[in-house]
């Protein structure tokens, strides 16, 4: 990360280093790949004790950060899981953490679903995520899944995926549409006409799965806000989830690099290292611009984020296209440059080569946040 960080947030990120240097070192995260949760419940606590789950939550919510920008403290945490490549549900768990403290001061109902929820969430006890994309390849906000009012009661029909972590989550946050507008509804996860199914994933931690939804009927109080009013919450919570996986995607970027840059000036060939050679010598030098570029543009969209400024909608899409287009150029070069040794099981660099590959095609792809830009640089009926 390029932001200036203070000796607390220096702090935060070293802990964190060091905890999942020890706990979850990248020699034993292929062991977790027959873990059906892909990653230990213990181990996920004690990471919560460290605050990976409280950063965006309010502190009279239980919840705190500690330079009182709460996004830009997260984004260190994802940025070490990136480099470590990490286990564990962070991204969809602080997401749903986030909403329902946003939430909690719109009415007693939301105030009641942060105060049951919210407690399990910040000490690692309970995993939420959110079910938002149903279409990949579509566009991003492009949501069919109906959520409509019946009395005291909403009913939710429809299908998300790729949902992360669904198969271990108590709660699912769900995005549907009520009329023209979006509706977000807390659903526990064994609510009767949840149907909640697996689905392959390269990543070797990370598990995903589809989530249907058959005539799912739940108290009104479930909604967050109201009905067809969630849409700028909803836009905040995919700019954070951009930010968040940007700096995951960065750190995954940096420590492949980094394990090509060591193998070239230890690897031989002729009697020289491979390193020397002129034409690895352009390569190395557009990989180390790309990942630059992707520190830098990870972080602005960050502090926009953070800051809620005017241009946070085009940094976040930004980032995301940058990342997701050129963290695959940088991770795809380091493996042609250690050769075979490179695309074997037993070698680490895969390991973030999958993390990234994965994080590139969850939240729109590179291609939809170019036409995300294009929609906010040119709306509908401006040209």
């Amino acid at each position: 990360m390029l932001l200036h960080l203070t000796d607390e947030q220096e702090f935060v990120r070293d802990t964190t280093s060091k905890f999942l240097g020890n706990e979850a070192p990248v020699s034993d995260v292929r062991k977790l790949r027959d873990n059906p949760d892909g990653f230990d419940r213990s181990y996920w606590r004690r990471g919560a004790e460290l605050g990976w789950t409280s950063f965006l939550v309010r502190p009279n919510a239980g919840g705190g950060s500690v330079s009182g920008r709460g996004l830009i403290d997260l984004t260190l945490i994802a940025h070490e899981f990136g480099r470590n490549a990490a286990p564990g549900p962070l991204l969809p768990t602080n997401l749903v953490a986030a909403a329902l403290g946003w939430s909690a001061t719109e009415s007693n109902a939301a105030e009641s679903n942060a105060t049951e929820i919210l407690p399990g969430l910040l000490d690692g006890t309970e995993i939420a995520t959110w079910c938002y994309e149903e279409h990949p390849g579509r566009r991003l906000a492009d949501i069919e899944l109906e959520v409509n009012v019946d009395g005291q009661e909403v009913v939710i029909n429809g299908s998300k995926r790729p949902v992360e972590a669904a198969g271990q989550a108590s709660h699912l946050l769900v995005t549907g549409r009520t009329g023209p507008g979006l509706t977000q509804v807390i659903v526990p996860a064994g609510a009767p006409g949840v149907t909640i199914t697996p689905m392959d994933s390269v990543d070797l931690t990370r598990r995903f799965y589809m989530v249907k939804f058959a005539n799912v009927r739940l108290p009104f109080k479930s909604v967050l806000g109201g009905p067809g009013e969630a849409g700028p919450q909803v836009e905040r919570l995919v700019r954070h989830a951009l930010v968040l996986q940007c700096a995951e995607s960065v750190g995954a970027m940096e420590r492949g690099f980094e394990m090509t840059v060591e193998w070239g000036f230890d690897r031989y060939s002729f009697g020289r290292p491979l390193a020397s050679y002129q034409a690895l010598k352009h390569r190395f030098a557009d990989m180390k611009s790309w990942l630059e570029a992707g520190h830098a543009i990870s972080d602005a969209a960050a502090d926009a984020v953070e800051s809620d400024s005017d241009d946070a909608a085009e940094l976040a899409s930004a980032a995301k296209a940058f990342v997701g287009h050129y963290g695959g150029e940088v991770l795809q070069d380091c493996v042609q440059i250690h050769g075979g040794i490179g695309v074997t099981f037993e070698h680490d660099l895969h390991l973030f080569l999958r993390r990234l590959t994965v994080n590139r095609m969850v939240y729109g792809t590179p291609a939809e946040h170019r036409q995300r830009l294009a929609d906010l640089a040119f709306p509908e009926g401006a040209l």
